[in-house]
């Protein structure tokens, strides 16, 4: 299994070596339906061989002046029970396989979902959304549709084929060469056609992945979209990645209109029938004989004409299947340690010569040691793009060192269960992300089952309650995707309350108070202070307020500390902390 922050235990392990081995994984799930499918598939074969045989047989009888008494009842009454049992099996073929498609379709997108919940936020950083959402839900789609129609006709096709070959030589042995020669050739020539399709399918996907990233991006930047007047630039680059989904899409036509199996199937029609001319001509074989052997080659018509179809539906199912297994393999370093560490938090807070950096690039932070003690109050100060940030999420894993060893109660974050140091540590951010649910469901989003009085009293403690009750439906008020229907500060009381009701050891506020207004600033400021008490508090601030009561004052500067104290320390011995604090007074 591969590393994840949070994995879910499957009832059966997945084999992930291929893209192949993993729906065949998904396939052994459900033996029942498979066998439906396949039963069905192989008794609508056979009973369709048994038109033509029948057939024949009729054909014989009349030409030895037989009537209905003597055969040709039995045999027009024997086709139709024949035929009411194909579509019965038939039902059954294309029932099992569209139910197969269906269910393969819901557990992939469970393993999948639960596979871009574990992964560390460096993937999700670096992994548009909009190709996630085109795997998650197109290239998903379309293993549903290689099971149904892809498969069904492939399978059920299949035993079109080997009828003539098994039926065919009761006969005479020689009607075996056409029928075994077109098999032969077909196999070679579908072979071909895959190979040739596989790269051109994948490209149909990866396209349509690209023009869905860039759908996403400009409606999630729409305001800046609308802001800067670039809609016809907008309009531009969409048009350009439709143009490369259409390009591909046509590549793929090209290659289904050059499908080789159709002129076989007329070559072997030909020979076929000129085969059979010959042995009737010979004594070797009756009219009747004839006219069942045609009939059995005319089988092969089926699996021809559905293989254009359906190996094209199997390959783009293939595509993104491989699409699929390699987003959910794509490395992470994060773990979960289940076996981690998993206790009541104190809240000490250790750094000790931490290290970080966002893959190749830039280092944010280096060489930082320095102590909290459970209870104080940290506020961390510096110019933008110093590493605050960065630094805030070391402390609940969001992201991992890249050197040293940041402590939590003097155990190594790594060495924690990374449920339990989570539970116990809250991050609010400047950015707040409320999602489109009700009020009390963003609250209550930490603790799914908190009582009424408790998300009404984190509400109270944030200084949001006033505002929510204004709202027509209270707490029940469904906010907008991100919260929009919100202002900032609104949003920002929301997700203070959410902090607040889940009573953490560790509290973290990345500049949360940015967007409050002046008239409400005293009550956040005291709401915060409050629940500061008791708890270790990490404050990322440029308010003045906010840096005077803090017990220790982290001062960065490109990512390396220049001076820790308390404010009167620092305002003796720190030209750069002066620098920054009067830089707020002005």
């Amino acid at each position: 299994m591969s590393v994840a922050e949070f994995v879910v235990r499957l009832p059966h392990a997945r084999d992930q070596r291929s893209a192949a081995r993993w729906i065949f994984s998904h396939v052994t799930d459900h033996p029942g339906i498979v066998l439906t499918t396949l039963v069905g598939a192989f008794g609508n074969a056979a009973l369709a061989a048994a038109v033509p045989v029948l057939l024949g047989e009729a054909f014989n009888l009349v030409l030895q002046g037989g009537g209905l008494r003597n055969g040709l009842g039995r045999i027009a009454l024997t086709i139709i029970v024949t035929q009411v049992v194909r579509g019965v099996l038939q039902l059954g073929r294309n029932f099992g396989s569209d139910l197969l498609g269906q269910r393969l379709e819901r557990d992939i997108r469970q393993e999948l979902y639960a596979s871009l919940l574990g992964k560390s936020m460096t993937f999700h950083n670096l992994q548009p959304v909009g190709d996630t959402m085109a795997r998650a839900t197109n290239d998903v789609r379309e293993i549903g549709l290689m099971f149904n129609p892809g498969f069904n006709l492939v399978i059920g096709s299949a035993n079109f084929m080997l009828l003539p070959l098994i039926v065919a030589p009761s006969y005479h042995p020689s009607l075996l060469l056409v029928p075994a020669l077109f098999t032969v050739s077909y196999a070679f020539a579908v072979w071909a056609y895959l190979r040739e399709l596989r790269p051109v399918t994948e490209d149909v996907r990866r396209t349509f992945g690209d023009m869905n990233t860039q759908v996403s991006e400009a409606l999630d930047g729409i305001e800046v979209v609308k802001g800067h007047a670039q809609e016809s630039q907008e309009v531009d680059r969409f048009a350009a990645n439709a143009n490369a989904f259409r390009d591909a899409f046509v590549r793929q036509g090209d290659i289904e209109a050059r499908y080789l199996p159709l002129l076989l199937l007329g070559l072997a029609e030909a020979g076929s029938f000129l085969h059979s001319l010959v042995l009737f001509r010979q004594g070797s074989l009756d009219l009747g004989g004839m006219i069942a052997f045609m009939g059995l080659i005319q089988l092969l018509g089926f699996p021809t004409f559905v293989s254009l179809f359906a190996y094209s539906q199997v390959s783009l199912g293939m595509a993104g299947a491989r699409r699929i297994l390699d987003l959910m393999l794509r490395e992470t370093q994060l773990d979960q340690n289940p076996a981690g560490h998993v206790g009541r938090m104190r809240g000490e807070l250790e750094f000790r010569e931490v290290g970080f950096s966002y893959g190749e690039g830039k280092v944010a932070l280096s060489g930082l040691t320095f102590k909290v003690r459970p209870g104080q109050t940290l506020a961390i100060v510096g110019q933008t793009g110093s590493g605050k940030t960065s630094l805030a999420k070391l402390i609940n894993r969001i992201y991992d060192v890249t050197a040293g060893q940041v402590l939590v109660d003097g155990i190594d974050v790594r060495e924690w269960n990374l449920a339990s140091l989570r539970e116990q540590i809250s991050i609010i951010e400047q950015d707040v992300f409320l999602f489109s649910r009700s009020i009390a469901e963003n609250i209550a989003f930490g603790q799914p089952s908190a009582p009424e009085a408790a998300i009404q009293l984190a509400a109270a403690q944030a200084q949001a309650q006033e505002f929510i009750r204004g709202f027509q439906d209270g707490y029940g008020s469904i906010v907008g995707e991100r919260g929009v229907t919100l202002s900032g500060g609104q949003r920002q009381r929301v997700a203070l309350a959410r902090a607040f009701l889940t009573d953490p050891r560790v509290l973290i506020l990345d500049d949360s108070t940015s967007s409050i207004d002046s008239a409400t600033e005293d009550e956040i400021q005291r709401a915060i202070f409050q629940a500061s008490q008791g708890r270790t508090t990490v404050i990322i601030t440029h308010r003045l307020s906010q840096i005077r009561w803090a017990d220790l004052i982290l001062v960065l500067r490109s990512g390396r500390m220049a001076a820790l104290g308390t404010h009167e320390d620092l305002m003796e011995t720190s030209p750069a902390y002066r620098q920054i604090f009067q830089r707020l007074s002005d």
